[in-house]
């Protein structure tokens, strides 16, 4: 049978009216992360699609009822295992009006969770029912890996991978509408605390300004180490980049600031360790010093950002590997035009999968990605459609190689 009768077979099995039924249905579950129970209905729903369609799954505890949910359709042999990930929360909907009502209005989903993750969820779900419907065997083992807590500090997938779970490849369904990304940086978020000394605003001299010392930090930084930045461009993944996000201090426009605190994001290339990151801001902080004696800075990492063991390290895959042309090949072959591979993406569990679980790992998932966490986040029908199909084709191509 030829590729593109194999693809109408598959894809006739599920209809349209299935993809948003679905899509619809989990998006109507409050999953975020000021409701952690929403993932756990999440889990259910997911259970009654595998057990009608008779699609064997298992439940990974990873903490009290929260599980992630893992699905297999075995292979008959001698071809490479595919996992389909995707994260089961969602961000809050904040503003957002009815974000749960999941309405269906001129070929769109609207609701929090539509794009970022559970319209991809959908496809990616479906295309695994498409290929136990047809009757079609695979020679490798395709498995769907649904977890928690991505929004948050990734546990669901760092359980996964803990756990010894692996397959030869895996793609990881985060919109990104008709690119695709084999890469992206690595995350650190630092606090830097600068300390003073208090006095009364009518006497400066007789204090040290926090606040004054943390601006010569932060241009210190952006003169001695932004622009070295720029010059560890990777390939497919960017240069390093860094925001200062906040800064707060003081107590009153009267009194000399005595604490003065900033956050920034880092995000760091394969180029680079975690070690390397912290030492650059340590390095300045201790030139500081050197230089004025009042000056008094430290650094640490933010609690909030961090992970239980892992580091959210850059994900980097081989531009050659096998599934990276199984994935470019199934959207050029599904939408009639080359992929653009994207190096501006954000940090993903994609890391996690590649970096610890040695697999090579694509984003691509239907969707564009500036409707996540906004108030107007929607997926298209079309959209929907176009990635169930990127995902059959793509799973028929790499697990059926040797």
């Amino acid at each position: 049978m030829r590729e593109k009768d194999t693809l109408e077979k598959l894809s006739s099995q599920v209809s349209e009216e299935e993809l948003v039924e679905l899509t619809r249905k989990l998006v109507s579950i409050p999953s975020h992360f000021n409701l952690p129970s929403g993932e756990v209905e999440m889990v259910r729903a997911l259970e009654q699609v595998f057990l009608a369609e008779g699609i064997e799954y298992r439940l990974q505890p990873v903490e009290g009822e929260r599980s992630n949910i893992i699905a297999k359709l075995p292979g008959t042999g001698g071809g490479k295992s595919l996992t389909l990930n995707g994260h089961l929360d969602t961000v809050p909907p904040y503003g957002m009006k009815d974000p749960f009502k999941a309405e269906y209005i001129d070929g769109k989903i609207f609701g929090r969770g539509t794009v970022d993750m559970k319209g991809p969820i959908a496809a990616m779900i479906m295309a695994m029912v498409a290929f136990k419907r047809s009757g079609i065997r695979l020679k490798g083992d395709l498995y769907f890996a649904g977890v928690i807590a991505e929004e948050t500090n990734s546990e669901g997938s760092e359980t996964l991978i803990e756990s010894g779970f692996r397959a030869d490849g895996a793609i990881i369904g985060e919109p990104s509408g008709r690119e695709y990304a084999i890469g992206h940086r690595g995350l650190e978020w630092l606090e830097i605390e600068i300390k003073g000394k208090a006095a009364h605003g009518g006497i400066p001299d007789k204090g040290v300004n926090a606040i004054v010392n943390a601006a010569k930090f932060i241009m210190r930084v952006q003169e001695k180490l932004v622009p070295g930045l720029k010059k560890l461009d990777n390939p497919v993944m960017g240069p390093p980049v860094m925001n200062f996000g906040y800064i707060e201090g003081g107590t009153q426009p009267s009194t000399v600031a005595d604490r003065c605190r900033i956050l920034l994001d880092r995000r760091y290339t394969s180029h680079e360790t975690l070690s390397d990151v912290i030492a650059q801001y340590e390095n300045i902080i201790a030139e500081l010093e050197a230089e004025d004696p009042s000056f008094k800075g430290s650094l640490r990492r933010m609690e909030s950002a961090l992970m239980k063991k892992y580091e959210h390290v850059p994900m980097e895959t081989d531009p050659g590997d096998p599934l990276v042309k199984a994935v470019v090949s199934a959207l050029e072959e599904i939408t009639g035009e080359p992929p653009v591979m994207t190096r501006s993406r954000g940090w993903t569990d994609a890391a996690i999968f590649n970096h610890y679980g040695k697999m090579a790992t694509v984003v691509y998932g239907p969707g564009d990605i500036t409707r996540s966490h906004t108030d107007h986040e929607h997926i298209t029908v079309e959209e929907l459609s176009e990635g169930f199909r990127v995902f059959i084709l793509a799973a028929f191509n790499y697990c059926n190689m040797k």
